[in-house]
């Protein structure tokens, strides 16, 4: 590769996508709702094309990582970015004559809940009615479709549950919920939470982005091994020198959860506190990283200790700690 176009490249996982590819030599262009200059971002949405398409030019391939990351954001706009801003995407990168596109989903198109342990890719999706699980399986569709009509390679890679330095939904928010007493984990905290160490994402994206046997197919790109929930959050008490956490009954979880969220939208205001975040901590399956092994080559670097410890010497360099 030389010239690459990522999406969301001021968030969180396109910020580490775009360094990346700098540090490896290849020229980065990156879109996203605010322009930061210094680093190559372009003003731009992700639907509306005709304002950024210009810079596609000459490019090699496309990362698409803009999205909707949330379980507090209605359907409507979810639909709007995480599908229809996909499609927009492979349009113009398609017009453009780029080869390919690596489009990030997200582990949850397995669903929250109800899958097999070591489930693999090729397991059925499954809509559940939460807009995050079922726009992503929609978003995957829209990415198939135009490979398989001949439009344009593309590369579908799902995530695990990505941290590291910067991370809002597994590392900020979490300690944000912990230092005002209102953390608690379903299933006696004995969920099982996927953790993948930033850079180990950012590594099989790349080996995604030019691997010639990748077109066309789906990887699941998770952590060494799935961890109890009650280890993964441990970590962060343990940052701030609490004991915890505190696990309850799900259902309990899920009522108290739902009751925040009411009282959320009744001041007019939404949060990730809600039953959908709820039940997906309750998880009890892993995920195969076995495809991405034989296909890509593979193999996460940073098991769970280690990014903690990264992650923590990140937080306190920042005065987070």
């Amino acid at each position: 590769m030389s010239r690459v176009l990522v999406t969301g490249a001021a968030g969180f996982i396109g910020r580490a996508v775009g360094d990346a590819l700098r540090a490896g030599g290849d020229e980065v262009v990156g879109i996203d709702r605010v322009a930061d200059v210094a680093v190559g971002i372009h003003a731009g949405d992700t639907t509306e094309p005709a304002a950024w398409a210009a810079h596609l030019a000459g490019c090699d391939a496309v990362i698409h990582t803009a999205a909707v990351v949330s379980n507090a954001v209605d359907l409507d706009e979810q639909w709007r970015i995480n599908v229809l801003g996909t499609r927009r995407v492979i349009e113009a990168a398609r017009d453009a004559g780029v080869p390919r596109v690596v489009h990030l989903s997200s582990i949850r198109a397995f669903s929250d809940t109800a899958f097999p342990d070591g489930v693999t890719e090729d397991h059925p999706v499954r809509p559940d009615g939460n807009p995050y699980v079922d726009t992503k399986i929609a978003s995957e569709h829209v990415a198939l479709q135009a490979h398989t009509a001949g439009e344009i390679e593309t590369v579908i890679i799902r995530p695990g549950d990505v941290y590291g330095p910067g991370s809002v939904p597994w590392i900020l928010k979490p300690l944000d919920a912990i230092r005002s007493g209102q953390f608690l984990l379903p299933a006696m905290g004995r969920g099982i939470h996927s953790p993948v160490y930033v850079d180990d994402l950012v590594a099989g994206v790349l080996l995604a982005l030019r691997a010639p046997g990748a077109a066309g197919q789906i990887f699941t790109i998770a952590g060494p091994r799935g961890a109890r929930t009650d280890e993964y959050f441990g970590h962060l008490y343990r940052m701030l020198g609490r004991r915890g956490p505190i696990g309850i009954p799900t259902p309990v979880g899920v009522a108290l959860a739902h009751a925040a969220d009411r009282l959320n939208r009744l001041r007019g205001a939404r949060s990730d506190v809600n039953a959908i975040s709820m039940r997906y901590l309750a998880r009890r399956g892993t995920y195969s990283i076995e495809k991405a092994r034989t296909v890509l080559g593979y193999e996460p670097a940073v098991d769970l200790d280690e990014g903690m410890r990264r992650t923590e010497e990140w937080l306190r360099a920042g005065g987070h700690l």
